[in-house]
C-alpha cells in the first residue's frame, strides 16, 4: 500500500523534517510506504555529488530574490524548486517492492519506476515524454522550439535548447532500505529561475514545464491542470507502476494517527531466555524450576 498526502506549499526545512520523521516510522514498520506531494518556496538544492560552480548566481543575488540554498544528501547535482512545481517525496521501504524481473527493487530500479510514473503523467496530458540515454529524469520533445500560441511570455530557457528538454528531475537518498527525496516536476514553474543554475549540472540541455509544452503543442493554448490535480494523477500512476494500492490521506495528523504503536522489546509475553535445545547443545547449566 502507498499512503498519499498532498501538503500544498511547505518550506524546504519543514519538508526535510517531515521526511526524516516519516522515514523513521516506515523503517520501524509502523507506516506503509508514503508518498508526500507538495510545492516549495524558491530554493536551490545541491546534492552530495553536486558542484557548487553550477550555482551561477552569487549569494547576494540569491538573497535579493529570496532564494535559499541547501546542501543535502540526495544524489545528483543542483536543482531548483519553486512555486508551480510538483515535488514528490516517496518514502518507501525498498524491501517491500519488486522490480520487473521479480527480484528485490534496488535504487536504480526505483529511479526508473519513478521516471515511468512521470512519463505516464505526461502521456495522460498529451505531452509525449521519455528518457534520454545516460541521463536521469523525464524529458520532452525533439527538434527546434519556438514560442507557440498562448505561451503568454513564458520566455525561453536560459540557454539554447537541444532537442530534449527536462520536465522532471529525480534524485534520491537511500538509508537502510528506506528512500527519501524524490522528484521535481515542472507544471507552471517560472523557467527563468533555472537561469540561477546549470540544472542538474547538464549544460547542453534545457528545461521545460507542462505549461510551456501545452502551449507549444500546435493546437493552441490548452488549460494547465491545477497542481493538486497533477498530484492526484502522479499518485495514481505511482500506484500503477509500483503495483500498489494507493490510499489518499486527508492530513498530516491523519497520517501520523495511522502509524502503528511502537513495539516494545522484549514483548511482555515473550520471556527473554535461551531455548532449552540450545542450552543442552552447549552444555549450559539447567535453569532453576520456577514455582
Amino acid at each position: 500500500m502507498i499512503q498519499y498526502l498532498y501538503l500544498w506549499r511547505v518550506s524546504y526545512d519543514e519538508g526535510l523534517r517531515l521526511q526524516a520523521d516519516i522515514a523513521a516510522l516506515v523503517g520501524e514498520g509502523r507506516l506503509k510506504n508514503v508518498l508526500l506531494l507538495l510545492e516549495h518556496p524558491p530554493v536551490l538544492t545541491l546534492g552530495r555529488n553536486g558542484d557548487r560552480a553550477h550555482v551561477l548566481a552569487s549569494d547576494e543575488m540569491l538573497a535579493a530574490r529570496g532564494v535559499t540554498l541547501h546542501e543535502i544528501n540526495r544524489g545528483g547535482d543542483v536543482t531548483y524548486h519553486g512555486p508551480g512545481q510538483l515535488v514528490g517525496y516517496p518514502i518507501f521501504d525498498l524491501r517491500t517492492l519488486r522490480n520487473p524481473n521479480g527480484g528485490r527493487m534496488g535504487p536504480v530500479d526505483f529511479v526508473r519506476a519513478m521516471e515511468e510514473a512521470l512519463i505516464r503523467v505526461c502521456g495522460g496530458l498529451e505531452v509525449p515524454a521519455g528518457r534520454v540515454a545516460g541521463l536521469t529524469g523525464v524529458w520532452v520533445g525533439a527538434g527546434p522550439q519556438n514560442e507557440g500560441p498562448g505561451a503568454k511570455g513564458l520566455g525561453t530557457v536560459h540557454r539554447p535548447l537541444s532537442g530534449e528538454r527536462k520536465i522532471g528531475a529525480i534524485g534520491i537518498h537511500v538509508a537502510k532500505g528506506i528512500t527519501s527525496h524524490g522528484f521535481a516536476f515542472n507544471v507552471t514553474t517560472d523557467l527563468r529561475d533555472f537561469g540561477l543554475i546549470v540544472p542538474c549540472g547538464i549544460a547542453d540541455h534545457g528545461v521545460t514545464s507542462l505549461e510551456r509544452e501545452l502551449a507549444l503543442g500546435g493546437q493552441g493554448a490548452r488549460a494547465v491542470p491545477a497542481l493538486a490535480t497533477v498530484a492526484d494523477q502522479a499518485a495514481r500512476q505511482f500506484g500503477m507502476v509500483f503495483d500498489e494500492q494507493v490510499l489518499a490521506v486527508e492530513s498530516l495528523e491523519a497520517l501520523q494517527a495511522s502509524a502503528e504503536p511502537a513495539r516494545g522489546f522484549p514483548a511482555e509475553d515473550t520471556p527473554m531466555r535461551v531455548p532449552a535445545e540450545v542450552e543442552r547443545l552447549h552444555g549450559l547449566p539447567k535453569r532453576p524450576v520456577q514455582a
